[in-house]
Formats: structure tokens, C-alpha cells, sequence
């Protein structure tokens, strides 16, 4: 960009010295055929410019030797004896921005020829008086232009110096970033490591009802693992050394593990969530799911951590483009709020407003600088809206492509009947998480194409009862504590009821009440009224069967022997046939010595690394005419990771701690289907 200005800005100067030398030359009664020369000379500057053509370097000789053929035709008339000075002042200082001192040097000798030419000629033509005054003139003239030589000459060296300053600068900096790449992967696997044996372990505990402890160890690991990752993410996105890894994925799959993971938490046990979640978003679509899973959880934290009392909305919609959808995520809290200045500063990266506000929900406040760096990395942009006391909405908006475009989300053909949301106005003590309720509804209703009836009393469902044929009632864990019987009664003769209330919430025995797990939001809603009374609480959660791997030979390697207890517990839930070993050296032998299906190889081991392994491992299964899959079971999980142990060979990539959602999908992916039973057939 700097070059393309500066040659602008060089054939600018030069074609109005042009013009006027042109408009010189014709009053002056000059060569009448230079002029048409010097038009046509300037015209193919601007072509050569504007085309690009011959390259850079070519170009700049050909402005060059232009200028000193044109500094030359003036120079050489008598009445150009005293402007040859200013002349070559003009052209030094011009040609000084190509930072070539040798056009300097041609300049100050073309400038030297000309005076000389000048000297002989005002000798022989006597044309110019040399006395003192004269001479003193002419010397200041070549004073000046020797001054103005040196001083560009040295503002070119000056210039490479500061060049080869920057670039060892430049060259610092990369080789920083590299050493801080090979830190954040020594220190992603040390810190990793042992936080998926607390994991493994802790679930292994939970399976074997070791108490509330087990649960509170498992949390804790969780909390560790995503604060490891955010440092990561955080640093990625500052150094802009962020990649995308697109796939497939569901909605509905999106927004549940949503749903799951605030049913899962101790933090908002005190606020209302409700989940504005449109039916018409395309039921698959394809972008960085891990990505768009941070985001969601990076706004629901830092929303539950400065919300005290009242309630979150969640928003999730589609809005159709000609690439495929942008897909808006809201996330709206009637929390403390920011003013305008702090909403600015969060947008500008690390910045935590009041830090001794509520933390109940911990946290390195690294979440919304991650955010912004996500959403713009998918192409996407963010919005922060707040007032100081009344809480905080930030919106996010990113393009992602459509692979199925049938909405994710609508009702049976065979439905009938009217639906009834009762709900109490006066139960809520913060008024926006009635408002929030009645937006969700709002936005069903308009979803399903089915209009919802809000009854606030009992009076108000026998009202619409006689006008409507009232099949479904929703309502809260409060509104049927106050009226249990009523609604038994409603649910025993033909009237779908259901309860939004919290784990632990019990209806009375002979009642037909469904209880729906809080949050509310439309997959379960419309599951019951596809379903009625015949739906399964399972069934409020989108889920699938369990895969199972019976018969599947697994080999796990790795170096820490606690991390094969995990993997070994882990895999033996799902029937695979396990095998382990400590090293690369012992995994070779083993599988030279066994067959097995598929090896988990740890990525840093001692002696051979898991890449060595691998290539050994893959070598032997060619020489024996055997298959064989192998995955990379690593801690190393910085961007672009996954791609590099793809290109090295791997056939797959699973980060630690493990996931178990992550091992399912890449088992179902990489084994052939033959391998792989249900549930329902065990």
C-alpha cells in the first residue's frame, strides 16, 4: 500500500512539472516537437502506473529515466541558467520516496553535466553577467543542491536502518510467537493431563455412587479445564493465530447442549432462564460447533455473574441470506448493566468492569474479549446494548452455510386443539422475566403457526375453555401448587397438562401431569404437543441412542499410567476390548505381536513420540496387510492442532480431558458400521 502511494504520488509531481514545462516550452518558443512528446511521455507514466505493468522495480527506472530527460531538455535553454537549481531540488526530493541512493548519485551527476553545459554555453553566448552578485548566486544554487543531496541520501539510510530495525523487530516477535506456541502446547498437556485423570476419575467415582463428593470434584475439574482453554483462546485470538474447523451439526443439538449444561449447573439455581429458540432455524447447518458452543457459554456466564435476582433470555434465530443463514444468538439479563463507557471498553478487548462485583460464577474474565475475537474470525459482528441498573444485551450475529434447510422444529399435521400458557404476572419480583416469558411465547407461537391463549386465573381458563377446545395447558411449578386438584382433574380427562418446575419437583400420584425439566423453551413444548400424555420426560431431551462397541480391540498408549486407568474405565463402558501401553516402543511391539482395531496414541511421550509411533504402527499394518485406525490422544489442542496431526497421519483427533460427546462422534466416524451395535440390540 505504501509503495502504490508513494509511486502516485511521485508521477503526480512529475506531470505537473510536466504541464508547466510544456506551457514553458511553447511560450518560449522551445522545440515545437517536445511538447507532444512530454504529453504523450506523462500519459504512458499514468499507463504504466494504473496497469501495473512491467513490475515494480521495471517501473521505477522508467519514471526515472523520464524525469532526467525532461530535467535535461530544460537545463540545457539559456534562460533555464538560474532554475537548473530548483529544478534538481524538485527531482531529488521526489525520487528520495523509491529509497534508491544510485538515482540520488544519477540525479546529482545529470544536475553536475547540466551546469557544466550552462557554463560553456553563457561563455561562448555571454548571455550572463558573472559578477560578484552572479557568482554568489551560483554558488548558493549548488550549495543548496549538494545540501539537499546529502540530506535525502541520509533520509534513505535512515530509513533502511529503521527497515532492518523493524524486521529484526519483526523476526523477534515471530520467533516470540513460535516459542509461545511450543509453550501453550507444554503447558496445555501438563496442565490437561492430570485435569483428565480428575475428570476420569471423578466420573468413574459417579458410577460407582461414591457420594456428592465425586459430583464436586468433576465440577471443579470442569471449571480448571475451561479456564485452561480460555487462556488458550484468548491468546490465539490476540495473536490472530485462530483457525475454523467447520462441520456439520444440528440445532437442536446446538441449543440443548445449552439447555443441559445450565441444568447441570449451581450457579442459577436463584435466576429464571428462558430460551427464545425459533423452529424455523434450518435443521443442519454447517460452521465451527466447538466455536459457537464457547460463545454460548462465555454469554451465559457472564451473564449469570452479574445477575443477582431475576432472569436470563436466550435467543436463537435464523435469519436466510444468499449464502446460507446468519444465525443471531441474544443473550439478555435483568442484571447490574453497564454505562456507555464500559460498554465501549469491553468491546476493546481485556477489560473487567468492577471486579468486585459478584463472582460467584468464577471466571479470569477473558469471556468477552473471546467472544469478540470468535465472531469476528467467522465473519460475523457483536452488540452490546446495556443500562447502568436494568441489565445487558448482547447480541451476536454469524454467517453460517445451510446443509438441510427443513425447519428444525414443527408441529404434527394431525395436531388440533388450542394451547393455554398460565402463568401468575404477580409471581415474578423483577417484571422484565415476565416479559421474557411472554416474548418466548410470542415467538412460538409465530414459529408453529399456532396461536397461544394466556390465562392468568383459573376464571380466565374456564372462560377460554367454553370458547376454545382447550387441549394443552403450560404453566409453572407455582401456578399448580395453587390449584393441584384442578388440574389432576384437567389431566384425567383428556386435557394435556405440563409443569415447567425444577429437578426434584413431584406431582400428585394419581395425577397425569407432565412435569417439564426448567428451562422452557420450544423442543420439549412441541414434543408434547406432538406426543400429549404419551411423551417420555427422556424425550424433553434431544438425545440418541448410546452407541456400543462390542468386539472393538482397542490399543491405548501413553505414558501416564493414570490417564490408561481413565481411558481403560472409559472404553470399557462401551464393551470395547482394551489394551494398553507406556510407550511408543511397547505399543510397536504389541501391535506387531496383536490385532486391534484401532490405537489411541498420546501425542508427548519420552524416547518416540506419538507421531513416531504412528508412522511405525501404520508401516507394519502395510507390511501385514492389515487395517488399522489410529488417534491421536492429545492435550496439544492449540488452533490448527487437530489439522497438523491430520497431515502428519492420524486418522483422527481427540483433545483431553476427554469428551465424551467428541470420542462418540470420531468412533461412530472412523469404525466401519458393521463394528457398531445399539443399545436397543444389546
Amino acid at each position: 500500500m505504501e509503495k502504490n502511494k508513494n509511486e502516485k504520488f511521485i508521477i503526480l509531481l512529475v506531470s505537473l512539472a510536466c504541464v508547466g514545462l510544456t506551457i514553458e516550452s511553447i511560450v518560449m518558443k522551445w522545440e515545437f516537437w517536445v511538447p507532444p512528446l512530454i504529453i504523450l511521455g506523462t500519459i504512458f507514466l499514468w499507463v504504466m502506473n494504473l496497469s501495473e505493468r512491467p513490475d515494480y522495480e521495471t517501473r521505477k527506472v522508467y519514471y526515472l529515466i523520464y524525469a532526467m530527460l525532461t530535467f535535461f531538455y530544460h537545463g540545457v535553454h539559456e534562460t533555464s541558467f538560474f532554475d537548473v537549481a530548483l529544478v534538481a531540488t524538485l527531482v531529488l526530493i521526489a525520487y528520495s520516496f523509491f529509497d534508491h541512493i544510485y538515482m540520488m548519485n544519477l540525479i546529482m551527476l545529470e544536475y553536475i553535466i547540466i551546469m557544466f553545459i550552462q557554463f560553456i554555453l553563457a561563455h561562448k553566448g555571454n548571455y550572463i553577467d558573472f559578477d560578484t552578485l552572479n557568482i554568489s548566486r551560483v554558488i548558493l544554487h549548488m550549495v543548496i543542491v549538494l545540501l539537499m543531496y546529502i540530506s535525502c541520501v541520509r533520509s534513505i539510510r535512515n530509513r533502511f536502518d529503521e527497515m532492518e530495525i523493524r524486521k529484526r523487530k519483526d523476526d523477534k516477535i515471530e520467533a516470540y510467537e513460535s516459542d509461545m506456541d511450543d509453550f501453550l502446547s507444554n503447558i496445555s498437556h501438563e496442565l490437561r493431563t492430570p485435569v483428565n485423570v480428575v475428570n476420569g476419575m471423578s466420573d468413574l467415582m459417579i458410577k460407582k455412587n461414591a457420594g456428592e463428593e465425586a459430583y464436586s470434584i468433576k465440577s471443579a475439574g470442569r471449571r480448571l479445564a475451561y479456564q485452561i482453554e480460555d487462556i488458550q483462546d484468548y491468546n490465539e485470538c490476540k495473536r490472530e493465530k485462530m483457525l475454523l474447523m467447520e462441520e456439520e451439526y444440528m440445532s437442536t443439538t446446538l441449543i440443548n447442549d445449552v439447555v443441559n449444561g445450565y441444568r447441570l449447573s449451581d450457579v442459577v439455581k436463584d435466576l429464571e432462564l428462558i430460551v427464545d429458540f425459533d423452529p424455523r432455524v434450518p435443521k443442519v447447518m454447517k460452521g465451527d460447533i466447538v466455536k459457537l458452543h464457547k460463545i454460548f457459554r462465555h454469554l451465559l456466564d457472564n451473564a449469570v455473574k452479574f445477575t443477582k435476582k431475576g432472569g436470563i433470555l436466550i435467543k436463537m434465530y435464523a435469519e436466510e441470506t444468499a449464502y446460507g443463514v446468519n444465525l443471531g444468538i441474544e443473550m439478555t439479563d435483568t442484571g447490574i448493566g453497564m454505562d456507555r463507557m464500559t460498554t465501549r471498553y469491553v468491546s476493546e478487548g481485556f477489560y473487567q468492569d468492577n471486579k468486585k462485583r459478584n463472582r460467584s460464577s468464577g471466571g479470569i474474565g477473558l469471556g468477552l474479549p473471546i467472544v469478540y475475537g470468535f465472531v469476528h474470525k467467522m465473519g460475523g459482528f457483536i452488540k452490546i446494548e446495556s443500562v447502568k441498573g436494568s441489565g445487558t444485551t448482547v447480541r451476536v450475529t454469524i454467517p453460517q452455510k445451510v446443509v438441510d434447510k427443513t425447519e428444525c422444529l414443527a408441529l404434527s399435521n394431525t395436531f388440533e386443539g388450542d394451547i393455554l400458557f398460565h402463568v401468575r404476572s404477580d409471581k415474578y419480583k423483577v417484571p422484565k422475566v415476565r416479559d421474557f416469558y411472554r416474548v418466548m411465547a410470542a415467538n412460538l407461537a409465530s414459529g408453529i403457526h399456532v396461536p397461544l391463549y394466556s390465562a392468568e386465573t383459573l376464571k380466565d381458563i374456564e372462560h377460554l375453555r367454553e370458547k376454545l377446545n382447550v387441549t394443552h395447558i403450560f404453566m409453572g411449578e407455582e401456578e399448580y401448587a395453587d390449584n393441584p386438584e384442578y388440574f389432576d382433574e384437567l389431566s384425567r380427562n383428556g386435557v394435556v397438562v405440563s409443569v415447567n418446575a425444577s429437578d426434584g419437583f413431584k406431582t400428585n400420584p394419581d395425577s397425569n401431569v407432565i412435569v417439564m425439566p426448567k428451562p422452557l423453551y420450544a423442543y420439549p413444548i412441541i414434543k408434547i404437543l406432538n406426543d400429549g400424555q404419551a411423551v417420555d420426560r427422556a424425550e424433553f431431551f434431544v438425545s440418541k441412542d448410546k452407541p456400543f462397541f462390542d468386539g472393538v480391540r482397542a490399543l491405548v498408549v501413553d505414558d501416564e499410567p493414570m490417564n490408561l486407568v481413565v481411558a481403560t474405565g472409559l472404553f470399557n463402558n462401551y464393551k470395547m476390548e482394551v489394551d494398553t501401553a507406556r510407550s511408543g516402543k511397547e505399543a510397536i511391539n504389541k501391535y506387531r505381536n496383536n490385532d486391534y482395531d484401532i490405537v489411541f496414541i498420546d501425542h508427548m511421550m519420552p524416547e518416540m513420540d506419538g507421531v513416531a509411533a504412528m508412522k511405525h504402527i501404520k508401516e507394519i499394518a502395510e507390511e501385514t496387510d492389515r487395517t488399522i485406525v489410529v488417534v491421536v490422544l492429545t492435550a496439544n489442542v492449540v488452533s490448527g492442532a487437530k489439522e497438523l496431526f491430520i497431515k502428519e497421519g492420524f486418522d483422527e483427533f481427540i483433545a483431553k480431558p476427554i469428551n465424551i460427546a467428541e470420542f462418540e462422534r470420531v468412533m461412530l466416524k472412523v469404525l466401519p458400521q458393521l463394528k457398531l451395535g445399539k443399545e436397543a440390540e444389546a
